[in-house]
Order: structure tokens, then sequence, then C-alpha cells
């Protein structure tokens, strides 16, 4: 029986305060600090990072982990891990439930189809630079872990979650000594290179003068935007938010129990299941949103209980937690002589990023291409939240397609994405035959992404 002023009480407590008021502090920071306040840097990096820079000091002085002190329950750090990869699911569960009624044309089904096609074409671009330069270091530095490189997508191209999912079983299942530090620290670069890589870009644009800063940002909202038609009340017996969030939770142990079962079954790929937990996490929530729909029709159920506004609010929760909690979880002392190797993986990511993705947006989307382009760049460096930041600068009132086509793109993305998922649980085995694997299938994306070019209708 546990005493209530025990720490194994209050431990987790005390570590969700931690994490939620670094946040906090890292927003006073951001708004006092100008060079901060430009550079777009999310809130929950800078709170994560002061996190990082406490626990860091720490460890050499006390010669123990802070957060596996008795404070924080004796075993944080493990919680922290647990919070970053429960987030990313329920994150992306959140963002699944919410509903569209938006009728595509063919053009707009086509622009989002692109989307998501470049979305993959660049986690495949990542994967190939990554590993390449991994292989090579892998010549060079004894016992170093060649196949680390496949890392370099799931921190950029996917984010926290993800990151560390990958390195958790690279380090379970392979030996990668300090898999789940390396894959967290590659993410937090890709929010460096979304931050301040955007806001380099916007600047030089803007005194060419060949772009528009957006200088009306929405703040406000309107009650449309908040309560839409036909939807519960706000507040009655049960108030909406509750009511949001025991969908999200709902759905992801629907998710669990899809993922138990097939664990079961085939109990050698147990650690790959686990780690696609976001993608069941999605699947969960479309048999949700189906099951709600069928209600409608059958009308057993005569109001809107899935409210946009709410959801978006704790989908954005959730992956800010994810953030924080992932930078805060990085032990630098693992990876310490791999700062080299990581640096140059993240430029390279950066550049890459860049690059590939101006080009698509250039080709394929004419019409609003610098929109386009600073919505991927800034989605595939860190997250949607980033890509959404960036946009917000040149395209304040979302009046161009290119939210939507991040939004509408998950489903293409997660399609052809999957066969990527499942190649880089292999990589560590086979490295060489992943990376041939890989380029093919960066190229036969291409050839679907430019397909308009490619194969040209006659006159």
């Amino acid at each position: 029986m546990n005493n209530f002023w025990d720490f194994s009480c209050w431990g987790f407590l005390v570590l969700l305060g931690a994490l939620l008021g670094s946040m906090l502090l890292g927003n006073a920071i951001k708004k006092a600090v100008p060079g901060l306040r430009d550079s777009l840097i999310p809130t929950s990096v800078i709170g994560g990072t002061i996190l990082l820079i406490i626990s860091t000091i720490y460890l050499p002085l006390a010669g123990k982990p802070l957060y596996d002190t008795e404070l924080f329950g004796g075993n944080g750090q493990a919680v922290l891990e647990i919070i970053t990869y429960h987030c990313l699911a329920l994150g992306f569960i959140a963002s699944t439930l919410k509903s569209s009624n938006a009728k595509n044309s063919k053009k707009r089904t086509a622009e989002i189809f692109n989307t998501g096609v470049t979305t993959v074409s660049t986690y495949l671009l990542q994967g190939i630079v990554g590993m390449a330069i991994t292989m090579i270091a892998a010549l060079i530095i004894k016992d170093f872990f060649g196949a680390a490189g496949v890392l370099l997508p799931f921190g950029y191209g996917q984010g926290t979650g993800q990151a560390m999912n990958y390195g958790s079983i690279y380090e379970a299942d392979y030996g990668f000594v300090g898999g789940k530090s390396f894959g967290l620290t590659i993410a937090a670069l890709g929010f460096l290179s979304a931050s301040f890589g955007g806001v380099i870009y916007l600047n030089v644009k803007r005194k060419r003068g060949t772009l528009k800063i957006s200088s009306e940002k929405r703040e406000n909202y309107c009650v449309e935007d908040i309560q839409a038609e036909n939807e519960i009340p706000m507040q009655e017996s049960i108030d909406k938010m509750t009511i949001q969030v025991g969908l999200v939770i709902l759905a992801y142990l629907i998710a669990y129990a899809i993922i138990y079962v097939l664990g079961n079954l085939v109990p050698g790929l147990k650690s790959v299941l686990y780690g696609f937990n976001f993608l069941f996490g999605v699947l969960a929530a479309v048999l949700v949103k189906f099951a709600f729909k069928n209600f409608k029709k059958a009308k057993t159920m005569k109001k809107e209980y899935i409210n946009n506004f709410l959801m978006t609010r704790v989908s954005n929760f959730f992956f800010d937690l994810m953030v924080v909690s992932g930078i805060a979880a990085i032990r630098l002392d693992y990876i310490q002589k791999y700062w080299g190797i990581i640096l140059i993986l993240g430029i390279a990511g950066m550049v890459v990023t860049f690059v590939y993705d101006r080009f698509v947006a250039k080709k394929l989307f004419k019409d609003y291409y610098e929109e386009q382009f600073l919505m991927m760049y800034g989605m595939l460096t860190g997250t949607a939240s980033t890509g959404t930041i960036l946009l917000r600068e040149i395209d304040g009132e979302f009046s161009t397609p290119a939210a939507d086509n991040m939004v509408y793109q998950n489903f293409p993305a997660i399609v052809f994405g999957f066969p990527m998922m499942i190649l880089a649980t292999l990589a560590p085995k086979q490295p060489v035959l992943c990376l041939g694997i890989f380029v093919a299938f960066f190229a036969v994306m291409n050839v679907i992404l430019f397909r308009s070019y490619i194969f040209k209708k006659r006159k």
C-alpha cells in the first residue's frame, strides 16, 4: 500500500509538472528574447532543451540521471520515453478523428495525392542520404551501427515519437547502444532546421522583395469555428472536452487490442508491431469515425460528438508533450562520441529536404509554390505544427490549399510509406540491400510524382 506522502505517489505528477512548467518557462523566454521570438522555434523545443541542459549538468555532479532520482519516482527516464511513445499515437488519433466535409475537384485530389507522394519521397531521400553517411562512418569508426542513418527520416520526416520508436527497436534488437538518444537528438536537430532554416529563407526572400510576409495572423475565432451546426452542447451533463479525450483514448484502446492480438499471433514481429502504434491508432480512429457515421445514418445518434476545434487542441497538446518529453529524455552521455556524425546527418537532412521539396513545389504546385514549399519543409524537418507555423508567415488566413494538402495527404503517405517502415526494421541485417531498395523505391515514387511530365499526352 502506497502512502500519499511517498514520492511513488507524487513522482509522475512532479515529472509532468516539470514538462509543462518547462514549456511555460520556455514560452516566457521566447517572448522576452528577440532572437528566439523571430526564430519560430516551437516553445516545446525550448522547454525540452531547458530540461536537457539541467539533466546533463546534474548527471556528472550526482553520478545518477536526474529523472531516476526519488523526486521523480525513481524511474522518470523510462516514464519520459513512455510519454513520448504514447503521445505520438494519441496525437495522430486526435488528428484523424476530426471530421471533414470537403469535396475535392479532380485537380485538388491530384494535389493532395502529390503531397502524400512527396512526403514519402522525401522520407526515402532522407533515408538514402542518412544510410550512405552512416555506412561510410561504420567503415571508419569501430563498432559503429551502420544502419543508424535510417533514423534520419524518422527524426526529420516523422518527428520525435517515431525517432525514439525505431531507436528503441535498434537498441533492443540489434545492440545499438544509445539508439533512442541518437534518434531523439536527430529529431531535435530537425526542429532547429525547420525553425531557423525557415526564418533564414523567409528573411532572404523578403529582402529580395520576392515574398510577402503576412502581416495579419488570426488570433480570434468566431462561434462557427468553435461550435459547428448540430453538435452537442459545449457543456451538458458531461463536458464536451471530456468526450473528445474519451474518444481518443477509446480509439487507442482499440488499437492496443489489435496490436496485442497480432503480437501474440506473430511473436517474432512484436517489437515492430508495437513500434507502429501510431499506425494502428490511425486505423482505430478511422473505425470509430466509420461507426459514428453509421450511427448517424441509422438515426441512433442525432448530434455530432466530434468537435474539430477541440480535437485540434487535444492533438496539439499531445504533440507538444511528445516533443518536450522526447528532448528531455535525451542522454547526451550515450551519444557523445557520435556528435560529428549526428551533425553531418542533421545538416545533410536539412539541405536535401530543402532542395528537393522546393524543386517539387515549383514543378507541381505552381499557383502557390512558396506556401506549399514552406509547409512541406517545415513538416518534413519538424512536425505538422512546424509546417503550419512557417505557412502562417506568408498565408495567415490559409487562403491557399497548402494547409488542406498537409491535412489530407496522410492517407496516401501512410499507404506508400508503410513498406519503408517495414524495410527500416530490416536495415540492420542487410544495410546494402536496404539502401538499394530505398534508391529503387525513390525512383518509382518520383515516376508517380512527375507522371504528368513523363507521360505527357500527345496532341
